[in-house]
């Protein structure tokens, strides 16, 4: 399926250790031809760290894009009735979102556009990065499977050694998963061994 003309938001939550994994996949996108609508959290837009300062990420994502970055629950309300997504993203998703998201909570912009999607029977693609997915979270993933209209990139744990609850979606995947997703079918399979041929 060609994502040509399709218009796709980009929901972008605060892991931002993914962040380098999730930006060549969104120019990916707007090369393909896409209309690349970003959504972020305060915490993505506000917070500073070592993978970069506070703004640094969301000029980046503008430049790409060519969009102002859609930044309240107010802003990102009209994705449903008035101007509708084909498709809403959502990576990274950390488990704080995911644990709303599962929980029919929406408190922030990224989530209202993923509602707003859902609402008008329009796929929602997850991407997963929460250190918790083998523990508390795994419960809120298991809840957002079934769900109709809901799919994952597929996910694996980065650092089973130091980190044996930690799943992460693997990026590169995204085009394929939404791809899948716009069809109506989870691209299989969905738990991966994460860094297979070295991605």
């Amino acid at each position: 399926m060609s994502l040509k003309g399709k218009r796709i938001g980009f929901g972008i939550t605060g892991s931002h250790c993914t962040y380098e994994e999730v930006f060549p996949q969104i120019k990916k996108l707007v090369e393909l031809g896409a209309e690349v609508v970003p959504v972020v959290t305060a915490t993505m837009k506000g917070t500073g760290t070592r993978f970069g300062e506070a703004g640094v990420w969301v000029e980046k994502i503008e430049q790409v894009t060519g969009k102002k970055v859609i930044d309240s629950i107010v802003g990102a309300e009209p994705l449903g009735p008035k101007v509708p997504l084909d498709c809403m993203v959502i990576a990274p998703i950390t488990g704080n979102s995911l644990s709303k998201f599962a929980n029919a909570m929406t408190d922030s912009p990224v989530l209202m556009a993923a509602k707003a999607t859902l609402r008008n029977l329009k796929p929602v693609v997850l991407g997963i990065s929460t250190n918790d997915a083998l523990g508390l979270n795994g419960l809120n993933i298991m809840r957002l499977m079934p769900v109709k209209n809901i799919y994952f990139i597929p996910f694996g744990q980065d650092d089973p050694i130091k980190k044996p609850n930690s799943m992460v979606a693997r990026m590169a995947s995204l085009q394929e998963t939404i791809e899948a997703a716009l069809n109506g079918k989870q691209v299989q399979p969905v738990i991966i061994e994460r860094f297979r041929d070295g991605s």
